[in-house]
């Protein structure tokens, strides 16, 4: 199913490209700061609230984007790796971090303002490859497929661009944890990300505008 995934993300962004000249693409990379939603413990079925949002850390991303020149306008979809960790103090007093890998595609719709700078918007699409609470044995999680919104600006130099950006996920998904060491002790972890983005990324191609 994952290689499904990557294989049918590939196609996309090759078929957008191919149907017309006005098209770039080239490799981005950077950090983030990043947090989650509630924690929530649940002994016996009665819930405690451990931690409203827990505590951000920083992350990382890697991969690469296409471009669509359409005027002032472009559309921008993107295939990235995206690696998020975030800190809950449990009731028990231990502290762990909670991390994510996922694949993310977002599908950017960018307007060209003055110079090099540029602002967009869009869904991102996200497939959840791994969630990981450290101390607690992983169950399940509601959706590995959910959707999330990236917001941001952008500005290009050349073949260089430098962007920001605020990613928030849209869709309820909880991810599922047991605690073997505590009888009938189980925890719900809103697993939907909310990040501040910084990226570098270096154009490979050339746009071949009319």
């Amino acid at each position: 199913m994952k290689k499904r995934i990557l294989v049918c993300s590939l196609a996309f962004i090759a078929t957008v490209f191919t149907i017309n000249a006005q098209s770039s693409f080239g490799i981005k990379g950077g950090l983030s700061y990043n947090s989650n939603g509630e924690l929530k413990e649940y002994f016996n079925n009665i819930e405690t609230v451990i931690d409203n949002k827990g505590k951000g850390k920083s992350g990382y991303n890697l991969g690469f984007y296409g471009k669509l020149d359409l005027g002032p306008i472009y559309l921008r979809p993107e295939l990235v790796y995206t690696k998020t960790t975030s800190e809950y103090e449990l009731n028990s007093g231990a502290t762990e971090d909670y991390k994510i890998s996922k694949l993310d595609m977002p599908v950017l719709v960018g307007f060209k303002l003055i110079g090099p700078l540029n602002v967009f918007a869009g869904p991102a699409f996200q497939y959840y490859l791994d969630n990981d609470l450290h101390g607690l044995n992983f169950k399940d999680i509601e959706n590995e497929f959910s959707v999330g919104l990236n917001i941001g600006a952008s500005i290009e130099l050349g073949r260089i661009g430098l962007d920001v950006r605020y990613e928030r996920g849209l869709s309820e998904n909880e991810a599922n944890f047991v605690n073997d060491n505590i009888v009938d002790t189980s925890y719900r972890l809103d697993s939907r990300p909310e990040q501040i983005i910084f990226s570098l990324s270096y154009r490979l191609s050339n746009s071949n505008k009319h």
